[in-house]
Order: C-alpha cells, then sequence, then structure tokens
C-alpha cells in the first residue's frame, strides 16, 4: 500500500485526537484555547487532504476509506469532551443526533457498498455544509469562552442546533436516495 499525502493528513488528523483529548484536559488556563486550536487544525487538515488528492490526483482507496473515519473520529470525541464539560440535556441531544447519523450513515454506505449500489450514497454539497457548520460549532464549544464580548458557547450551541438540522436533512438525503435499493433488497 502506497501512502498519498492525503493519506498521510489524514493520519496526522487521527493522530490529533488524542492530543485534542489530553489538551482538553490539561487543566491549564489556557487549555481550551490550545484544545480548540487543535481541533481546528484538524478541521484545516481535513480540508487540505481533499484540496490535495482533487488537485493532484492523489486518490486511494485506503484514503477514501480512512478520510470518513477520521471525521467522524474527531466529531465523536469532540462531542463527548463537550458534552462531558457541558452536560445539559440540549447539548447531549444535539450530540446524540448528530454521532447517531453518522453511525447509521456509515452502516448504510457499508451495507450499499455490498449490495453494489455504493454510489447512491456519495457526499453531497448538503453534507459538506453540515460539516463546515459542525466543525465551527465545535470549535466554539471547546473554545466556550467569551471574546471581544461575543458570548462564543451560545453561538456554539446554536451553530449545534443548526448542525443537527442539517445532519437530519442530509441524512434524510441518504436515506432517500438508497430507498429503492433498500425496497429492491426487501
Amino acid at each position: 500500500m502506497r501512502l498519498t499525502i492525503p493519506t498521510m493528513l489524514t493520519i496526522f488528523r487521527i493522530l490529533l485526537i488524542p492530543v485534542l483529548v489530553l489538551v482538553f484536559y490539561w487543566g491549564n488556563r489556557w487549555s481550551n484555547v490550545v484544545a480548540c486550536a487543535v481541533f481546528v487544525v484538524g478541521a484545516l487538515t481535513d480540508i487540505l487532504d481533499g484540496w490535495v488528492a482533487r488537485r493532484f490526483q492523489m486518490f486511494s482507496a485506503f484514503g477514501a476509506f480512512l478520510d470518513p473515519v477520521a471525521d467522524k473520529l474527531a466529531v465523536t470525541i469532540a462531542l463527548f469532551l463537550v458534552v462531558q464539560w457541558h452536560h445539559t440535556v440540549p447539548i447531549a441531544l444535539l450530540s446524540a443526533v448528530i454521532v447517531g447519523r453518522e453511525i447509521t450513515i456509515s452502516a448504510l454506505r457499508e451495507w450499499m457498498a455490498q449490495m453494489g449500489d455504493h454510489g447512491l450514497v456519495k457526499v453531497a454539497g448538503l453534507g459538506k455544509l453540515k460539516t463546515i457548520v459542525q466543525m465551527t460549532a465545535i470549535s466554539l464549544l471547546i473554545f466556550r469562552e467569551d471574546l471581544l464580548g461575543l458570548p462564543i458557547f451560545l453561538i456554539g450551541e446554536w451553530l449545534l442546533g443548526f448542525a443537527a438540522a442539517l445532519t437530519l436533512w442530509s441524512g434524510l438525503d441518504y436515506l432517500r436516495a438508497a430507498w429503492p435499493s433498500m425496497r429492491k433488497s426487501g
């Protein structure tokens, strides 16, 4: 197996996850700022690996498998951290919607691939918007302190709600695309 630059960036993103956890619990007055920076670097690396793959035609089957896994791991673990720090019903429910959708769509993609219809459940523009809103919301929730008079955590909560709505919408789009195959296999 040949590791492409995008795949190396994806592996780097996965390696950032334990760093995020350690920094989140560091106990220093700057831990939230550094944890936010680590999460943002991971999100930017996600954008970069996709750009490099498209720009330089550096695609691989392993990279195509690993990239969404890295995204789901980063988002899920970051949401667990946020819920643990701010354990309220709204944050927990919104996080459960997002994580539940990610698991469901991953299972759907796997099942569709086994059915030979994997092309029906590809990432769409709505999914990309969902990811941008989700990453922004999580970054703000990790940062959590007011900045320049702006209620950063509250903005993050609202964006997380918007991300959860987009998550459900894009999840329904995936299910709608897969529905004909699901009915056939009955």
